[in-house]
């Protein structure tokens, strides 16, 4: 257990820096609108969604209706059907515990599961990472709302989670011999960004991936066969 738990921290390190940075700057819009770290804690524990939670601080600067915070939340974080959809029979090995991987999924933790499969780790291996990313994403929030009465400057703080997905890319790319989901997600981004602009292009984009991915399928399992009877 103490080797899962070891395994499942490094691999959590590169999501900590971003997530404590990020975590930091929303608990400081919390506190902008009002809200002291008591609520911090506790939608970073039960909504657990980086760009919703930064979502709903401008819903409650603005008052909007409950069905509009439920209808965008449920837009802005419909991508997470398709993460799920590809851990689907890794998470069912884990029995009962399979819910709160569940509910720990987010962006930066799905990006660093997938090297678990590529290291044979333990299937627990996924359920201690997951509770380690949301472990720094509740601390950072909650210590972002402390000292967000304090006369700092934190712009250009955000930036930390696009530093972290660049590492993440780079380092899939470096450890994986099979290039098209990386090469089918960057035209597909590059596309719909420049189709539809920065605020509509991630689940378009998301769902074109999806559909070239499932009809390559074969050749990746092709590849992957071949890689196996070589290493024998």
């Amino acid at each position: 257990m103490k080797k899962i738990i070891g395994y499942a921290f490094r691999r959590s390190q590169p999501v900590m820096y971003g997530y404590l940075f990020l975590g930091i700057t929303f608990g400081i819009m919390l506190r902008e609108v009002g809200h002291g770290v008591f609520w911090a804690f506790i939608s970073s524990l039960f909504i657990y969604a980086g760009s919703g939670q930064f979502l709903m601080c401008e819903f409650i600067a603005d008052n909007a209706p409950l069905f509009t915070c439920c209808v965008m939340t449920i837009l802005l974080n419909s991508r997470h059907i398709f993460y799920g959809l590809s851990f689907l029979t890794r998470f069912n090995s884990l029995g009962h515990k399979k819910w709160i991987n569940i509910l720990e999924l987010t962006d930066e933790t799905y990006s660093v599961l997938c090297f678990t499969e590529k290291d044979n780790a333990h299937p627990l291996t996924m359920l201690f990472i997951s509770l380690f990313d949301h472990s720094y994403w509740i601390i950072g929030s909650c210590i972002g709302n402390l000292i967000g009465s304090l006369p700092f400057d934190f712009t250009g703080v955000d930036f930390s989670m696009t530093a972290l997905f660049v590492v993440l890319f780079v380092e899939q790319w470096k450890s994986s011999s099979y290039k098209l989901p990386a090469i089918t997600g960057f035209i597909s981004s590059v596309l719909f960004l420049l189709i539809l602009g920065p605020d509509n292009f991630i689940f378009p984009s998301l769902i074109l991936s999806s559909i070239v991915l499932i009809f390559t399928r074969s050749l990746y399992e092709k590849q992957n066969e071949t890689g196996k009877e070589v290493q024998q």
